[in-house]
């Protein structure tokens, strides 16, 4: 048998296991691959176009003129080896359907493509990388991810800061200003909104056409290793944001590949995306499976990403999510099966490989047991995003402080539920864009009243059970929404009250990661104990969080109304001396506080189903996070 048999029938094996939905790496032999065959140096390209009457391959390396490609068996794979090619040079594919129709398409698995409006894949290929972040691999290991904290900063690429002349941040800019900016303000993780290849900077990402590679206009795969390889080396995790239920429908893209359904479904009410103007994936197709989740673990294992965002899983899981027409099974349900069995087999296969990884549901219904284990009956994520808590949260502090009595509940019905997923709280881009003002603009009452409000917000919310988002902007108190084409405003820190604020995010940021009440038990209910939340009348909420020690426990006082509270008793578990660790209402944060709150001393008056008590004056429109100093009974 000649080598040149040899190969293709190397590839027919490659192609089996891509065609029956388990070949989970099927990006190291599919797209543009730099290699010797037959003692001869040069590049062979792969693609999977199973119902192509004929495939050619154009680029600059044939002067655009089409090479035919040859047929792997009968797997629906195409290939063929050059020498001619050059890591730069621009490529496509020119794919004849069986109706003798002729489009050029760009290669699904190409590591790179020229920068929009051009639309060419580019010969690319990555060379193995030696890593240099075995102490942050080694300490991932050490606890579990649910015990640790988890504070995401999100960000957008482009927006986040941008040189005088208007040109985006590279990510060597990037490496040298955001990773600093992370660690010192006291995040864990950077979220990275999608970063893979799409035309429309309006789509924030969110529309990809190219999977395996990173948007031209932002940089290349190597520049994004290097990135998060610094990241690690600094103590911060990245975590990328990744979209897998629907894609771009550009012509040239993934659209109707070969001439039919060949990424998307036959059936036009499950393929078209009305909402979004998008093509839904067939989630009941091997090959997309094979697709999917090799791209998942791309980014995991040859970017050492620490975690996935998997957007819009509510329209993975529902057939009637989107707007217009919809096709029921044949028993009348609207559960898209096919999907829910994707998303089983996508976290299983991504836990075996890595099992320290985060997988997280943006999943905006009331879908039960998304982070519980398939076993158990889940779907298998980790994580969640808790989308009611996010709405009744903004909207409650959207309110006049006069009727948050009335509507107490906003602030208080979390609490009942936060222990039936992973959750964590959200406050992201969406809720700044579109309309709905920045988190600041959303605050009533003036400049002073909006800062107390935010900081108020965001102490809640730190004290919460559940991990923690926010978008950039949000920590400088940034009064315009987010705007894709534009930085967030920087030079809002030279106004009152904005470094101050942004002073109490990086306190309140490290104080989260220090403190074990507030993040060691987020999943179980001994983490968190109520004290009263009923106090509807004065709007005031205090409860206890506690770690997995006794000792290592928080009581939080929330007041969600302008009005001081002298004299304020709430009851605690053990006899002894306390102190403040946080006062929202402290001058150095903007605040009207000089001089914080003296040690108290508990009293044998129990109350809130507690035997002692102590006894304090509650700040205005704040929050009080006060830690036991010298306590009897419990051990340390």
């Amino acid at each position: 048998m000649s080598a040149k048999m040899n190969i293709l029938k190397e590839l027919e094996k490659e192609m089996y296991l891509f065609n029956i939905g388990e070949h989970l790496e099927s990006y190291r032999f599919l797209g543009s691959k730099q290699r010797t065959e037959n003692g001869k140096e040069g590049w062979r390209f792969t693609v999977w176009a199973p119902n192509a009457k004929n495939v050619s391959l154009v680029g600059d390396f044939t002067e655009w003129k089409p090479v035919e490609m040859q047929k792997i068996g009968k797997t629906g794979g195409w290939s063929i080896f050059t020498e001619d090619a050059a890591q730069g040079d621009c490529y496509k594919y020119y794919i004849e359907d069986k109706n003798g129709k002729k489009k050029y398409k760009i290669d699904p698995y190409s590591f790179a493509y020229e920068v929009p409006p051009k639309d060419a894949s580019v010969v690319f290929d990555m060379p193995e990388k030696k890593w240099k972040d075995g102490r942050w691999t080694a300490n991932k290991k050490r606890k579990s991810i649910y015990q640790k904290p988890l504070n995401i900063y999100e960000v957008h690429f482009s927006s986040w800061k941008k040189h005088e002349d208007g040109s985006w941040y590279s990510f060597k800019d990037l490496a040298e200003t955001l990773i600093p900016y992370v660690k010192e303000m006291g995040y864990t993780h950077i979220e990275f909104m999608p970063l893979m290849e799409h035309p429309l900077e309006a789509s924030w990402g969110y529309q990809i056409t190219g999977y395996f590679a990173v948007a031209a206009r932002y940089g290349n795969l190597l520049e994004l290793r290097d990135f998060v390889e610094e990241a690690h080396k600094e103590g911060v995790g990245v975590i990328m944001d990744w979209v897998p239920g629907h894609f771009c429908k550009n012509d040239y893209a993934l659209s109707y590949f070969d001439g039919t359904p060949t990424f998307e479904y036959a059936d036009p009410n499950r393929a078209i995306n009305n909402r979004w103007g998008t093509l839904n994936f067939d989630l009941g197709k091997a090959q997309v499976h094979s697709f999917l989740i090799s791209n998942a673990i791309f980014w995991l294992q040859e970017f050492h990403f620490d975690g996935i965002r998997v957007d819009a899983v509510s329209n993975m899981l529902y057939l009637d999510y989107d707007e217009g027409p919809w096709t029921p099974n044949v028993d009348g349900s609207n559960h898209n099966r096919q999907g829910i069995e994707f998303l089983k087999k996508m976290n299983t296969k991504v836990f075996e490989r890595h099992p320290d990884t985060y997988m997280i549901a943006e999943e905006s219904t009331a879908w039960a047991n998304v982070t519980k284990p398939i076993e158990a009956g889940g779907l298998g994520f980790n994580y969640k995003w808790n989308m009611g808590w996010m709405n009744d949260t903004l909207r409650f502090f959207e309110m006049d402080p006069l009727f948050r009595k009335d509507n107490f509940n906003l602030i208080t019905f979390s609490f009942m539920y936060a222990f039936n997923e992973n959750f964590i709280l959200p406050i992201s881009h969406d809720e700044v864009v579109h309309g709905k003002q920045s988190l600041l603009g959303k605050m009533p009452g003036d400049r002073y009243k909006q800062f107390a409000g935010l900081r108020t917000l965001e102490a809640y919310m730190m004290a919460h059970p559940g991990k923690k988002l926010n978008f950039m902007g949000n920590e400088i108190g940034q009064f315009l929404e987010w705007r894709f084409y534009d930085q967030i405003e920087w030079g809002v820190l030279n106004n009152e009250f904005n470094p101050e604020f942004q002073h109490y995010i990086k306190t309140l940021n490290h104080l989260y990661k220090d403190t074990k009440a507030l993040h060691e038990v987020d999943d179980a209910h001994t983490g968190l104990e109520i004290l009263d939340a009923d106090n509807h009348l004065e709007s005031v909420l205090s409860f206890i969080r506690t770690g997995e020690k006794p000792r290592d426990f928080l009581i939080v006082v929330c007041n969600f109304t302008p009005v001081e509270r002298r004299n304020f008793r709430v009851g605690v578990p053990y006899e002894g001396h306390y102190e403040v660790l946080l006062n929202t209402e402290m001058q150095e944060f903007g605040g009207t506080w000089t001089k914080n709150l003296p040690e108290m001393v508990t009293s044998l008056d129990g109350m809130n189903r507690q035997p002692f008590s102590i006894e304090f004056t509650l700040p205005a429109l704040g929050v009080l996070f006060i830690k036991p100093k010298r306590v009897f009974g419990v051990n340390k």
